[in-house]
């Protein structure tokens, strides 16, 4: 059954929730949660575009990143659920190899860019702003106690941001697109 009517006073409950204990559809965990369904819902449009391009990063099928990305939030999510669940170093790891292999293959940066170029890369620029309202969620909640997470994971979710912006870079480049500095007039 796709409903249950038990939310419809505007309470949910976690993986932690006593019986018959509920909380506010308000509270940071479930913000956390709304903005990391948010950013893996969007990045479905980013893998379906990313399909479309025949290059790879440091030989991973962009599609496969960003699916990676994708299962990898599942988990994050559990964890703020409540579910004995973690992200771990590695996935941390992982992206900073990606990212760093991505930096080789750019030009060094010297001032901030307008989004867009393509039409991936500004999938990617959004995703990149999702990160960053997930992460800033994610951290209000930890710092209001409702929930506590393994530090690999709060490192997981600051880079998510560099990962998408390097994307995004990587993209325009790869499609010889000029990066287009603000002009601050």
């Amino acid at each position: 059954m796709l409903y249950t009517r038990k939310g419809d006073a505007g309470t949910t409950k976690d993986f932690n929730s006593k019986p018959g204990e509920r909380k506010s559809k308000s509270s940071c965990q479930t913000e956390s949660l709304g903005a990391l369904d948010e950013l893996g819902a969007f990045l479905g449009l980013a893998k379906l575009k990313s399909v479309e391009v025949s290059w790879t990063v440091d030989g991973v099928k962009l599609a496969d990143i960003v699916a990676w990305t994708q299962d990898n939030l599942f988990t994050v999510q559990a964890e703020v659920a409540g579910a004995d669940k973690r992200v771990g170093q590695d996935k941390v790891i992982q992206m900073e190899n990606w990212i760093d292999w991505i930096e080789k293959e750019l030009p060094p940066i010297k001032t901030f860019f307008i989004s867009g170029g393509t039409e991936l890369a500004a999938l990617f620029d959004v995703s990149r702003t999702l990160a960053r309202k997930a992460e800033r969620r994610v951290v209000a909640g930890t710092e209001a106690g409702e929930f506590v997470l393994d530090s690999a994971t709060l490192a997981f979710l600051n880079r998510l941001s560099s990962l998408f912006y390097a994307l995004a870079r990587l993209t325009n480049h790869k499609s010889g697109i000029t990066e287009q500095p603000p002009s601050y007039k």
